[in-house]
């Protein structure tokens, strides 16, 4: 069997289970193959708020623009992509990556980073982008769900900026020079949508090396 080495980004707006989908995919057996014992692999997500000593802190998503902050993430994107470059034969899952900053950065701040170079090196690695999205009028739904669990539920009070982050990261996806799957996620079913996930992925040649295609 030839080596399973798939690179995905998951993105979307808030109440659209990528996080969920990301943790099934890194033990799906079409991704990572079939495991006998759990073991570790690569999931990250630049939506970790590592730059501020709080919870909901600035991470490199929701930095401060034009200072120490915005170099920092833009350091920190490069690291990741670096860290993928050095090891291309393994899997990689990120959850909320460039396109997350630049959604946040364009609404909060009307400018965003240009990551036209970082794309080109994530091309370059055959990094594959599902961008996860909720139907019309399930949001109302979604929040009552979460809201369960949150233990930041003033996050949700406002659904409008989860459908207007939904379609500005439709419309940056749009733009990506990565081969994009867009997922409609609201039903909630992770293990459909990471088979969907697989067989796109499969259809692409996105889950082996490229030097090395399955037989």
């Amino acid at each position: 069997m030839a080596k399973l080495t798939p690179k995905l980004i998951l993105e979307g707006a808030r109440l659209t289970h990528k996080t969920d989908i990301a943790l099934a995919l890194n033990e799906h057996p079409r991704l990572v193959g079939p495991r006998r014992y759990r073991y570790h692999s690569p999931l990250i997500s630049a939506e970790w708020c590592g730059f501020t000593p709080w919870p909901w802190g600035r991470g490199p998503i929701n930095f401060e623009p034009g200072g120490e902050e915005e170099a920092r993430a833009l350091a920190v994107f490069d690291t990741w992509v670096r860290l993928i470059e050095l090891q291309p034969h393994y899997s990689w899952i990120i959850d909320r990556f460039h396109l997350s900053a630049q959604a946040f950065q364009l609404t909060e701040h009307g400018r965003a980073p240009d990551f036209t170079a970082l794309e080109e090196r994530l091309r370059a690695l055959d990094v594959h982008l599902v961008l996860c999205t909720r139907r019309d009028g399930t949001w109302e739904a979604a929040r009552a769900e979460r809201l369960l669990v949150s233990g930041n539920p003033s996050q949700y009070d406002n659904l409008d900026l989860f459908r207007r982050e939904q379609e500005l990261l439709r419309r940056l996806a749009g733009a990506s020079v990565l081969q994009v799957l867009e997922l409609d996620t609201t039903d909630g079913d992770i293990d459909a949508a990471c088979n969907q996930i697989a067989e796109w992925m499969a259809s692409t040649g996105g889950l082996w090396p490229r030097e090395t295609p399955p037989v």
